[in-house]
């Protein structure tokens, strides 16, 4: 039960995280390159919450597929 509420925060990490990544691309039309974006998004702290929502999301499934076996 831990497991699926853990899987269900990192899929709510990886939503939020995910919108806001793709709402700073917003300023790559008004003239930023993909490198001030990366640095520009690597400094924000809800961008942050992809990449972990994404390890959470990884581990409990792990988690989840094999405490289902037994």
């Amino acid at each position: 039960m831990i497991y699926w509420f853990g899987f269900l925060v990192g899929f709510g990490f990886t939503v939020s995280g995910g919108i806001s990544l793709i709402s700073y691309m917003n300023f790559l039309p008004a003239g930023f390159t993909w490198t001030e974006y990366l640095l520009f998004v690597q400094s924000r702290t809800e961008c942050w919450l992809f990449p972990i929502g994404v390890f959470l999301m990884f581990v409990t499934s792990l988690k989840i597929g094999h405490s289902s076996c037994h």
